[in-house]
């Protein structure tokens, strides 16, 4: 994918991630979604059970499951049917996905200039604290243009 497209793809998504932002506060109810809306609805485990032809132990089961992050996404989709809901999953980025390039681009670019900044230093050349930073913000910037492919490669190095 070419730096320009990949750029429109990750505004157009932090445009829609933006309006699920509120649901950052949003915590699964103690007991787990299956349970907390079964008991809403006033529905036995047994009465689940027979929704999704299953026996009554399996509800246990998918309720403990949940409760300890083990369930499939299959699983939760058909008792989301079972129980007249729609199923809803997703990812909320901590920043924007904008910033989280930007940040990890300065991170690269932090990376390179150390190792240059060591050569220049030993050659007597090194570059004052502005020239620092203006060549930093460039670099950063350049690297986002880009958008190379290596970019998340260099997150441990």
């Amino acid at each position: 994918m070419k730096p320009q497209n990949k750029t429109l793809v990750w505004q157009q998504l932090d445009a829609s991630l933006k309006r699920l932002e509120p649901l950052k506060a949003f915590r699964s109810p103690p007991k787990g979604w299956v349970r907390a809306v079964r008991d809403a609805l006033g529905m036995t485990g047994r009465q689940l059970a027979g929704r999704l032809q299953v026996n009554k132990q399996r509800i246990s089961r998918i309720e403990h499951d949940e409760k300890t992050g083990k369930i499939k996404l299959e699983t939760l989709q058909k008792v989301a049917e079972a129980l007249h809901c729609d199923f809803v999953y997703g990812f909320i980025p901590r920043n924007s996905l904008e910033q989280t390039v930007r940040n990890q681009a300065r991170q690269v670019a932090e990376r390179r200039m150390a190792r240059t900044n060591q050569t220049m230093r030993l050659e007597k050349q090194e570059l004052g604290k502005k020239e620092q930073e203006k060549a930093l913000q460039d670099l950063t910037a350049e690297i986002v243009t880009e958008m190379p492919k290596s970019l998340w490669d260099e997150d441990h190095g």
